[in-house]
């Protein structure tokens, strides 16, 4: 049975989505906010997640984005009264690889769920998701790395960290957002350890680690990576 994550904090339309998919044959898990989302999609198998933008207190361009540092894979489609095309270019951006507009009727979104769920499945293999920059190497699929050790092999936060800054490639990403995509909504660790991990990828990845070209400092904000 095909599994589907729908996350939905209008109780009328996400039960009544749950119905029509239920009884086309689908197993759903729901959630009715951003926090819970993240935890089911951590925990558990889903085929394909509908995902609401407008959600309390953890938006799902946010949830989105913190799900694709570790699951490139299973296809997003959003959903949301948001018709403007700056906000249907940051859901994919975000890494959605739809976007449906409310009101919407069910059979165009059950026909939006099968194509990306068949389109997902007619892949013939898994390929790397490889990343490169200067004369380095990383592997975001299993964590090897190439750069100033030789081959190594990086923890889940940092290839995590490392996923974030480079898909923002060029933007500076603030410490907070660091720590609510990488390490959550519910624990919150130092800020000294974001340093310590920076500190970590300069010297896996700079010739000159003390005077970094890729991992730059932006002084009482965050970081940014450029290339």
């Amino acid at each position: 049975m095909l599994r589907v994550l729908l996350v939905e904090d209008e109780e009328n339309i996400r039960e009544t989505v749950k119905l029509n998919l239920e009884i086309e044959g689908y197993e759903v898990v729901t959630a009715a906010d951003g926090r819970k989302a993240i935890k089911h999609s951590q925990e558990q198998h889903f085929d394909v997640m509908i995902v609401d933008v407008m959600l309390p207190e953890i938006n799902g361009f946010q949830v989105v984005e913190q799900i694709r540092l570790t699951d490139r894979e299973t296809p997003i489609i959003f959903l949301t009264a948001k018709d403007q095309a700056s906000d249907r270019i940051q859901g994919l951006k975000k890494g959605a690889d739809d976007y449906l507009t409310k009101p919407f009727v069910f059979e165009e979104l059950h026909l939006r769920v099968r194509r990306l769920i068949e389109r997902t499945s007619k892949k013939p293999e898994v390929k790397p998701d490889l990343f490169t920059f200067g004369n380095n190497k990383v592997n975001f699929a299993t964590y090897e790395a190439d750069g100033n050790p030789g081959t190594f092999t990086l923890t889940k936060k940092e290839a995590m960290l490392l996923k974030l800054l480079t898909d923002r490639q060029g933007e500076v990403v603030s410490r907070q957002q660091i720590l609510q995509s990488v390490w959550g909504y519910d624990v919150y660790p130092s800020t000294r350890t974001i340093d310590n991990f920076i500190l970590s990828f300069r010297k896996y990845f700079e010739e000159e680690p003390k005077t970094p070209v890729y991992f730059l400092s932006v002084r009482g904000v965050g970081y940014k990576f450029v290339s």
